[in-house]
């Protein structure tokens, strides 16, 4: 939902910088390695530790690489079937690192296990939601639903709330109630938009069946 919006937005605003990373010759697979190094960094050093407001902090300034690296690849007109396998890999990589963050967190000091399945629970469910749109496409069906909780919803719902949930580190009172909620909704929005595209992949597998089928028939009787 968030993905068509931001994008294009953020895309503009990155443009520049895309360009002079290019005339330093800066490829865009190394700012997608940098910038996965860069997300990890954040949610395994300080969200294990309670540190969500500037893990939260560390993370947001190359999340960003996400738009760069591709905005750099259109510019030179590079952009390749490598750099897009990459880019989505490392997408799930930082994603998982992101929820292991939090899990661990819940699992040590937070002294939650309930959150801590949770955020185990966002992790993997977020994992299989981008499975079921690539698995559908590679047996040749649109998969045309883009669902209630995508990935761009899942950062920005976690990491707001982590980033403000931070602040009762500063004295802020009752604020670290907002990383719990976060990670319930986007755990209940993740398992939603899994059964979204399960049942939009078994629609258009049977349409496809059918118009096999039909196809065949329609070939015998010639």
């Amino acid at each position: 939902m968030l993905n068509k919006y931001a994008r294009a937005f953020f895309t503009r605003v990155l443009t520049p910088f895309a360009a002079f990373l290019l005339r330093r010759g800066v490829s865009p697979d190394a700012v997608t390695l940098i910038g996965t190094a860069g997300v990890m960094a954040g949610a395994l050093v300080f969200f294990p530790r309670g540190e969500f407001f500037w893990g939260t902090i560390v993370i947001t300034l190359f999340v960003f690489s996400d738009l760069v690296d591709g905005n750099m690849a259109r510019q030179a007109g590079i952009s390749s079937r490598w750099g897009a396998f990459l880019d989505s890999t490392l997408d799930r990589v930082a994603d998982g690192a992101i929820f292991g963050g939090f899990a661990l967190w819940y699992a040590g000091e937070g002294d939650n296990n309930i959150l801590c399945a949770v955020a185990i629970f966002c992790l993997a469910s977020g994992q299989v939601v981008s499975y079921t749109k690539a698995r559908g496409e590679a047996i040749g069906l649109p998969v045309a639903v883009n669902g209630l909780v995508e990935r761009a919803e899942r950062l920005v719902i976690s990491l707001v709330a982590a980033g403000l949930s931070g602040l009762h580190a500063f004295g802020v009172p009752g604020i670290d109630v907002l990383l719990p909620i976060a990670l319930w909704i986007v755990a209940v929005g993740s398992a939603i938009t899994l059964g979204q595209r399960v049942v939009t992949v078994r629609r258009e597998a049977a349409e496809a069946d059918a118009a096999g089928r039909e196809e065949r028939s329609g070939a015998e009787a010639t």
